[in-house]
């Protein structure tokens, strides 16, 4: 996962034309005659940066800096099995996606390591931080696909979406089926939102660009990390003591394993995802 600091243009006006042509993956049913229409979700105002912060130009890897001293937790997780085939995507008639991916594979292995998995410590560890860090969570649209598709987030981090496209975007967050916030992005724009803090799994879509979904981790501290195509993960700055560390994966579910961690020491710890038979 990559962070970066980040200048945010202030979004303009988006005509109602644009939004129309969403087809909505996951839209709720119209009310019926008898019926008033439910209140709106809540949308996430933006927050406008000084005018003189650089406009990151890649994610960086991670998504909060875990504080100094303590113990390592390091560890692998792994695929058993043969893989689910991708997807196909049908990516419609936007020229601005040419050059996407044409596959979408949420169970992506590499010589038997799994990506995309977020490995976090469960609930809260003594004496971690009581604020969240400043530092920004950046998902960005480059080339009608999410990236990163994971990563974790500090409750309350701010998360900052970015369009590095010529072309309309909107990033719809849902979690446990309620929707959180649904912003537009015209081309070449940003827009900051703050996750709330009853959220755990934020999944982000677009309804411009169905394909399009990553997924944003929120824990109450920065013990975490996602796993790259080697399917490697490091956990530093643990307090020592006892924990239960939990294995994430959009499809896959979930794991577990306790680790013990020792001042200025390293533990290790390992997941095994199976195929479904």
């Amino acid at each position: 996962m990559k962070l970066r600091t980040l200048g945010l243009t202030v979004l303009g006006a988006v005509g109602l034309s644009a939004l129309t042509a969403c087809k909505k993956d996951e839209a709720a049913p119209a009310p019926s005659a008898a019926q008033a229409p439910a209140p709106a979700a809540p949308t996430i105002k933006a927050a406008p940066l000084p005018a003189d912060t650089p406009l990151p130009q890649e994610p960086q890897e991670e998504a909060a800096q875990a504080p100094q001293g303590g113990g390592t937790v390091r560890g692998l997780v792994t695929f058993k099995g043969k893989p689910p085939a991708p997807n196909p995507i049908t990516p419609g008639t936007d020229p601005n996606c040419d050059g996407m991916e044409l596959v979408d594979q949420p169970v992506l292995v590499t010589d038997g390591k799994l990506a995309n998995v977020l490995v976090r410590v469960q609930g809260n560890v003594p004496g971690q931080p009581t604020t969240p860090p400043s530092t920004m969570v950046v998902v960005d649209q480059n080339r009608c696909m999410y990236k990163p598709r994971v990563q974790g987030a500090v409750i309350n981090q701010p998360l900052v979406l970015m369009n590095s496209d010529s072309t309309l975007h909107n990033v719809r967050g849902v979690s446990g089926g309620k929707q959180l916030f649904n912003v537009t992005q015209p081309p070449l724009k940003t827009k900051e939102a703050l996750p709330p803090k009853e959220a755990d799994v934020i999944r982000l879509k677009c309804d411009i660009h169905p394909w399009m979904t990553a997924f944003v981790v929120l824990s109450p501290h920065p013990y975490f990390a996602t796993t790259a195509e080697d399917g490697a993960f490091s956990i530093q700055g643990l307090p020592p003591g006892t924990y239960t560390l939990e294995a994430w994966h959009e499809t896959l579910g979930t794991k577990t394993a306790q680790v013990t961690v020792q001042e200025g020491k390293e533990a290790t710890a390992s997941f095994e995802f199976v195929a479904a038979k």
